[in-house]
């Protein structure tokens, strides 16, 4: 079914006129003071700055809503600052620069493709849990990223090739101390509930009654983002948290292939629901193993993003039967940036702490949502995505216009 767009071209321009021109907080809202601009890149990443103004869109930005200003920023940042790593593909998505994915690729075609200088990396725990088909290839000779996807295509036409997307966090991450806002909320018995992220601090306050299982890396690297997303997914509580950490202290993390690799340790570990607080591109291999977690019975949450009214869907909220979340503010408001659609299934609060320096965006409404869906269910089944859904709306308050709609969903869904 397509995807419903509200008319909000008037609004994009008023918004990012006032941000260019300083009439309003927007810049403070969307993306906090410039000077912590770099952190903006990655969870756990402390990048030099590299843009002593927000750049200017085009009117072609303005018209599409393609790039909301903190996605563009975060793009553009990590552009320069890791220009021999990322790059982006046609549409401006970021890609890991010489890594591909492709997936009926065997027998001859395989061999073509290593005779061309590609290294491939066979199967992996993905493959095996999710029964997907997919390899990650290198480009040994680095060549640009279109001649280097041309020879691909070329060498093997009947298999199928992508990019190696990076999925980037759906909200600011400029200050530390609002992560440790939460306290302990209920006493409700403890949940089994996964994170998909970057790395979280067990130290913080709301995470000190947890028990924290890590994935993706040989040590703890906790991020600002990671350990905001979890401490309102656990609020406190002494939940087990499955949390899959995508960047590990670098700089550039994200990617396509790890974040199947943790969904496909989720699936392992029969964690029932799962938070996904990172946006990016419609990717067939990461299509592919959302669909794989809905039919073995897991439920995914993840943020709309900020991109804005008028911007196209962001994935993977918008696949089918995830759950979409976008953000409100104190005053049950929709957050100006957050993203609008048939994807958005109900909207929490996006607004951690107070003032200028407080965290925002639709990363931080997500794990609300999570939250009470893993009150709903304690092990994947059959049909679990329908099924929670259904109870969710039953307790969600409508907001907006009366029953659904694309900015609220089914309505508000409080902590």
């Amino acid at each position: 079914m397509p995807l419903r767009r509200p008319s909000a071209l008037l609004f994009s321009l008023l918004t990012i006129a006032s941000f260019l021109v300083g009439a309003t907080s927007v810049q403070a809202q969307l993306l906090g003071p410039v000077q912590h601009l770099p952190d903006l890149q990655a969870p756990g990443a402390g990048l030099p700055p590299v843009l002593s103004t927000p750049p200017l869109l085009s009117m072609d930005d303005l018209l599409r809503g393609s790039l909301s200003l903190t996605r563009k920023l975060q793009i553009d940042v990590l552009r320069r600052s890791e220009s021999r790593r990322v790059d982006v593909d046609p549409q401006g998505a970021p890609i890991l620069r010489g890594e591909f994915l492709a997936t009926g690729l065997f027998g001859a075609p395989l061999d073509a493709v290593r005779a061309l200088g590609f290294s491939v990396d066979r199967a992996t725990p993905a493959d095996a849990t999710l029964g997907l088909d997919f390899v990650v290839l290198h480009d040994t000779r680095a060549r640009s990223t279109a001649r280097a996807m041309r020879a691909l295509r070329q060498a093997a036409p009947d298999a199928a090739f992508t990019y190696q997307h990076l999925y980037l966090p759906a909200g600011t991450d400029d200050v530390a101390a609002a992560a440790t806002s939460a306290t302990p909320s209920s006493n409700a018995p403890p949940q089994r509930v996964g994170l998909i992220d970057g790395g979280v601090d067990p130290s913080d306050p709301a995470l000190v009654r947890a028990r924290i299982e890590r994935h993706g890396c040989s040590a703890a690297n906790p991020s600002r983002h990671g350990t905001a997303v979890a401490a309102r997914l656990v609020a406190g509580d002494p939940d087990t948290l499955y949390a899959a950490d995508l960047w590990c202290g670098d700089a550039v993390g994200g990617a396509t292939s790890n974040l199947v690799d943790a969904l496909a340790w989720m699936a392992r570990e029969h964690v029932a629901v799962i938070n996904i607080s990172l946006v990016g591109p419609d990717n067939p291999v990461l299509a592919q193993a959302v669909r794989a977690m809905i039919a073995r019975g897991h439920v995914l949450v993840s943020a709309v993003g900020n991109d804005g009214p008028a911007a196209p869907p962001l994935f993977p909220a918008a696949y089918p039967d995830v759950i979409g979340v976008s953000g409100v503010d104190a005053r049950d408001r929709v957050l100006p940036e957050s993203g609008s659609g048939d994807q958005v299934d109900f909207c929490a609060s996006g607004v951690l702490g107070s003032g200028r320096n407080a965290l925002r965006g639709t990363s931080f409404a997500a794990p609300i949502v999570a939250r009470k869906a893993a009150q709903w269910l304690d092990a994947p089944r059959a049909g679990a995505a329908a099924d929670v859904q259904r109870h969710l709306a039953g307790e969600a308050r409508d907001l907006g216009p009366a029953g659904r709609d694309p900015r609220y969903g089914n309505g508000l869904l409080s902590p």
